[in-house]
């Protein structure tokens, strides 16, 4: 397959979730063809229908879902009606939807009767989403001349049994996908393929965690393999800052492999920080454009090599978090306590963004999302009841929400003095910095502030960015 030309393209569900945008989305594939032998199509299920979904599977253990399969079947039903003109294929797209509305209407009934839904008919529901949207948009594209075929992922995307969040397998992935794809590809097809989702070998559906159509791009990309991944999504790019919150945010032109992982991992919601992995491990394209403003050229991820060297290029925030804290003099010189900390961490199924540790060893401080607090403070209680006893740890607390805020850009390693701006810039806004942490790949720069002083930290360092490369 390489041999010819190849484009994975994944849409968003802004990018598909009303008749406009559907429409769109087919005019960007239509258009693609012109330049690339070969294109697949990753799509994620309709703007809030995942969210619709998986409210509808909790609801259900109380037997109030009855209300989404209605709204369900507006909402994909607009779409056939306008996009699908050919009566018989338009009839058959709405039949495959009844039938996936179905099977909600009795995973649902199955949830209520056990009053309980798993995370295995977690994924089964969450899964629906992107079966039922895959169908519109092959049958919107054969509607407009583009020859296309629908493809359910769980195929040929084949992972681990941990729902919710799965891991793909990429080598039995890689020859499934191989076997199913390149045939259609050959013909001149479209495949139009299911994000989000996969399955076990033995066949029962799993997801790749929220935002996983990206990941599924990724893998898809990497499988084939193909020349370039574009993820479509409602913004022009990857922004220097939030522009709700910095106003003069502007599209970065170019980031690399290693800045785009620390902004998806610190907030950037433009990619799932998964998707970065097989793609850099085939140095393959990967490219973020907007459905909605389909010229500008928005933000091409590359080597680290080939980057321009603008030194900061972006700020971002993580908001809902609060600090932790174990402290003790009883602690110093005891081998262990990290140790001990993060896996107590870890029992509770909470990820830490962000870690710091005085060198006196008298204290640990780490963040963690605030609706994990109480859960992690008691499991760190439990784990260090005897220390706690003891009086060689005074004691474990949290502090009052905060935010993570992230300072990005491959500049910075050669740059003397960054770290001495930023926190000059802050100081001089009368911002305080509660803790700081860097990592030795010093890409990023990422310092914890309370909530309330988020978005003036946000816009005071972007305004330090926009000063940096103007001087640059």
């Amino acid at each position: 397959m390489s041999k010819q030309k190849l484009l994975v393209m994944k849409f968003g569900g802004t990018s598909v979730g009303t008749p406009p945008a559907m429409a769109q989305a087919v005019e960007i594939v239509r258009q693609a063809r012109q330049d690339w032998p070969s294109v697949v199509v990753v799509t994620s299920a309709l703007s809030g229908v995942t969210n619709l979904l998986l409210q509808s599977a909790q609801q259900a253990m109380q037997g109030t879902y009855h209300a989404a399969e209605s709204q369900l079947r507006q909402m994909h039903q607009a779409i056939a009606d306008q996009l699908i003109n050919d009566m018989a294929r338009r009839a058959q797209a709405r039949q495959e939807i009844n039938h996936l509305l179905a099977e909600f209407t009795n995973l649902c009934r199955a949830i209520e009767i056990l009053g309980e839904a798993t995370p295995r008919a977690l994924d089964a529901v969450a899964s629906l989403g992107e079966r039922m949207s895959v169908r519109l948009l092959a049958a919107a594209l054969e509607s407009a001349g583009v020859p296309a075929q629908f493809v359910d992922s769980t195929q040929f995307i084949v992972t681990d049994a941990h729902f919710q969040d799965a891991h793909p397998d990429m080598e039995a992935t890689k020859r499934r996908v191989r076997q199913i794809l390149e045939p259609l590809t050959s013909q001149g097809r479209v495949p139009v393929v299911t994000g989000f989702i996969g399955a076990t070998t033995e066949g029962v559906i799993t997801t790749l965690g929220r935002g996983g159509s990206d990941y599924s791009a990724g893998i898809l990309g990497a499988a084939l393999p193909a020349d370039d991944v574009w993820i479509w999504t409602d913004v022009d790019g990857v922004m220097s800052a939030d522009p709700r919150v910095a106003p003069e945010a502007r599209t970065i032109p170019e980031l690399t492999y290693r800045e785009i992982a620390e902004l998806a991992y610190y907030g950037a919601k433009v990619l799932h920080p998964k998707t970065i992995r097989p793609v850099i491990e085939t140095g393959i394209g990967l490219r973020i454009c907007n459905t909605f403003n389909p010229t500008h050229p928005g933000t091409r991820i590359v080597s680290d090599r080939s980057a321009e060297s603008t030194v900061v290029k972006a700020v971002t925030a993580i908001r809902g978090q609060r600090m932790i804290t174990i402290e003790g003099r009883g602690m110093l010189g005891v081998p262990g306590v990290a140790a001990r900390t993060f896996a107590a961490v870890a029992s509770t199924g909470t990820s830490v963004p962000l870690i710091t540790q005085a060198s006196s060893e008298q204290s640990i401080c780490f963040a963690v999302p605030s609706n994990t607090t109480e859960q992690v403070v008691a499991a760190l209680t439990k784990a260090f009841a005897a220390e706690l006893a003891d009086r060689d740890i005074d004691k474990i607390w949290a502090a009052a929400e905060v935010v993570i805020i992230t300072v990005v850009g491959i500049g910075m390693i050669h740059t003397p003095g960054i770290a001495g701006k930023i926190f000059t810039a802050l100081g001089r806004d009368k911002i305080n910095v509660i803790a700081i942490a860097q990592g030795s790949s010093e890409v990023s720069i990422s310092m914890v502030v309370e909530a309330k002083e988020a978005d003036h930290a946000v816009r005071t360092l972007h305004s330090l960015i926009l000063e940096e490369n103007a001087h640059g």
